[in-house]
This record gives C-alpha cells, structure tokens and sequence, in this order.
C-alpha cells in the first residue's frame, strides 16, 4: 500500500513542511516518480554534498573507482550508490579499463543543467531597472 501525503491547510508554524497546501490523498511514489524525470534528476544529483565532491574529483581528470575511494575516504558501496545516481543523471559517465572503471564528467548533462537553469532563471535584463 503506497504511503499517503496528509492533507494540510494554511502557513508553517515551524514544526512542519514549510509547504502551504498539499492536496489530499496524493501517493508519495508519484511524486517520487515525477521527481525522477529529466531535468529534477540533474538537480538532485548536484544537491549532495557527497555528489559535489566526487564532481570536484573528476573535473580536471579522468578517474579511476579506487583513486576516487581514497581521496574521497568514502565506502565502496557509498561511492558506487552516488555515482549510479550521476551516471543516471547524466553528469558523468564510466568505463571499464581491464578491471578498472574509470569515470569522466559529461559535458551535456552539465550543458543541460545549465539551460534548465536558465530557462527558470528571470531575465537578468529585466533586474537592470
């Protein structure tokens, strides 16, 4: 049975989502399922300070699984879970070398984000008065 969203009214005293309105009855795993799509899956993939960091890692290189382990002192089934989730987000993308996988920023997906960004930013021109 699919987790429920409480119905709730008015402002936020603090001690909720600082949400105003929810509709009744809307199923978590929709919304979780809406959030996947393309360009909220960007978005969530660079809103982790973990994620930020393995970026950081690759940006100037090409980098192997294991070397990014080290410099970054994160598990094997941690980094492997955060870089499932760029590759899904197309931020980075990997390939095998013998037994290593090595993994390289993807310029597009980072091209994407930034157009989406754009496209919700307001006209900077329209801020000049």
């Amino acid at each position: 049975m699919p987790t429920m969203v409480p119905q709730t009214t008015g402002l936020a005293t603090g001690h909720e989502p600082a949400i105003e309105q929810q509709t009744s009855g809307m199923d978590l795993s929709t919304i979780f399922e809406r959030s996947r799509a393309e360009p909220a899956r960007r978005f969530q993939a660079v809103a982790d300070p973990a994620r930020l960091a393995i970026l950081s890692e690759l940006r100037s290189q090409t980098r192997c699984v294991c070397e990014l382990q080290e410099t970054l002192g994160m598990a094997p089934n941690l980094l492997s879970y955060h870089m499932r989730i760029l590759r899904e987000a197309g931020l980075v993308s990997g390939s095998r070398q013998g037994r290593r996988v090595e993994y390289k920023i993807e310029a597009s997906g980072f091209r994407a984000l930034r157009r989406e960004l754009e496209r919700l930013a307001p006209d900077a021109d329209a801020d000049d008065g």
